[in-house]
């Protein structure tokens, strides 16, 4: 008798169910991934267009040539198809020649997405 060599030809299905699950591991990973991406890139467009009205408001005030009163002013302002609501907030410092001007930036949903503070002359 002759012993016949037998060659094996392809993949087991086991193998194949084993290659499958790791690759759908792998797939739900970059899944995931991309949707935490997508996340992180709204939340930081939002955060750098209020960056920019609180920006846009401190050059306001420091160009406007009176200093403004102290106490607390808000509004809105549109940036980027969006309205943002700003408040500023002027307080007297240890120094009675500077004011200290907080600005807080705020989102449709209410939340603080920025925040600035400047000193400028009192008068």
């Amino acid at each position: 008798m002759r012993a016949e060599s037998r060659h094996q030809q392809g993949f087991t299905l086991v193998e194949v169910l084993v290659a499958l699950a790791i690759f759908s591991l792998a797939a739900l990973a970059l899944l995931r991934l991309q949707g935490s991406a997508s996340g992180t890139a709204a939340r930081l467009d939002d955060k750098t267009l209020a960056a920019i009205v609180a920006r846009n408001q401190a050059v306001e005030v420091m160009i406007a040539a009176l200093p403004p009163a102290f106490g607390r002013q808000s509004g809105t302002e549109r940036n980027g198809g969006r309205d943002w609501r700003w408040t500023r907030d002027t307080q007297r410092t240890p120094d009675p020649r500077l004011q200290r001007i907080e600005i807080r930036v705020a989102g449709p949903d209410g939340d603080t997405a920025a925040a600035l503070t400047v000193v400028r002359r009192a008068a």
